[in-house]
């Protein structure tokens, strides 16, 4: 099996030993981004905004794999509050069209208020 590290200028820079993503046959696997800006660091003090930040981040990480968040076909949210839930979902929408990824919201007890990952296709 031949996978390929993707990194990408436009993210932030990985916080540890992993890959912005990886591609494997026709699969490209989203490493989970945050809402730091990539240019620097720094984490906007809205929950919409960092959401926006979010998906922004893992936007650039998909054109680095030359794809865009429309081949997702699976995403993943971890949210630290779900109280949030419908700011996340509302902003969410502006990002994604029909026909919409699979989708697993959990609450996840982590430093930063969330995160997202992906897997095109």
């Amino acid at each position: 099996m031949t996978k390929t590290s993707i990194h990408s200028p436009a993210a932030p820079p990985q916080a540890g030993p992993y890959s912005h993503a990886v591609r494997t046959g026709s699969l490209v696997f989203l490493s989970g981004q945050g809402p730091a800006d990539p240019a620097t660091e720094e984490i906007a003090t809205s929950f919409e905004d960092q959401v926006r930040q979010t998906l922004t981040n893992l936007a650039a990480v998909a054109a680095s794999a030359d794809g865009s968040l429309d081949d997702a076909v699976r995403v993943g949210v971890y949210l630290r509050d779900m109280a949030n839930f419908e700011v996340m979902n509302r902003v969410y929408g502006e990002f994604f069209n029909p026909p919409y990824p699979a989708r697993t919201t959990i609450q996840s007890d982590m430093p930063i208020e969330i995160e997202i990952d992906a897997v095109l296709a």
